[in-house]
């Protein structure tokens, strides 16, 4: 299903959060995930994975590491992509929810 991708599939957050503004063509996000075009269209219908706009062709870069996450989820555990989509939800809940819990820690 997924073509080894000739560069490592990851969105950096060097120097701070990733930007909402930040976006990325289909057909970008697709060669750099190292999936074809098909992959990502089923991916978007699934609901696994969604364009800044519906219907459209840009993805945020939020979005590109959500899939990357997503990939190498499916690939180094073999965790189907629905599975995997779940995973990245839980893990990005219980993030927020760790950030929440210091932050009231440090206001306390």
């Amino acid at each position: 299903m997924r073509a080894q991708s000739p560069v490592p599939f990851r969105v950096s957050s060097e120097g701070g959060p990733l930007r909402a503004e930040m976006q990325i063509t289909d057909s970008d996000l697709a060669r750099a995930a190292g999936i074809s075009a098909a992959t990502l269209v089923r991916l978007v219908h699934l609901g696994l994975i969604e364009p800044v706009a519906p219907g459209g062709s840009e993805f945020t870069a939020a979005t590109a590491e959500r899939l990357g996450r997503m990939l190498r989820l499916h690939d180094d555990l073999e965790v189907n992509l629905i599975g995997a989509a779940i995973i990245v939800d839980l893990l990005d809940r219980l993030e927020r929810l760790e950030a929440d819990l210091t932050r009231l820690r440090d206001q306390g």
